[in-house]
């Protein structure tokens, strides 16, 4: 499992729909922000990709997705410092792939 939905199941006191609704809501943003980092990071738009990798992070964080949300973190640092930014599509693309496994995972959520 890619994700671990005990934080919104407490947070929601367990509203099946609420947390359906919340699945939604993150299926929709990680494709835009996967999008958005990718387009930065072929514009070496360091800067915004930093910005944009803050946002993903508290985004992959709800669903309990913490090491990708570690990752982000070290990604928001390393961009606004724009150090080792050989790294940042390895980083960028992990993202990618555990959102895409994680909105696969979660079509399944009753």
């Amino acid at each position: 499992m890619r994700t671990d939905l005990s934080y919104l199941e407490t947070m929601t006191e367990g509203d099946k729909g609420l947390i359906r609704e919340l699945i939604g809501i993150f299926s929709t943003q990680v494709k835009e922000y996967s999008m958005l980092m990718n387009k930065y990071l072929g514009e070496q738009n360091w800067g915004e990709l930093g910005k944009m990798a803050h946002k993903a992070k508290s985004t992959v964080a709800i669903m309990g997705m913490k090491k990708l949300s570690e990752k982000l973190k070290q990604l928001e640092v390393l961009a606004g410092k724009e150090e080792k930014t050989d790294s940042y599509a390895d980083i960028v693309d992990h993202f990618t792939r555990e959102c895409q496994e994680a909105v696969t995972e979660l079509k399944f959520y009753e």
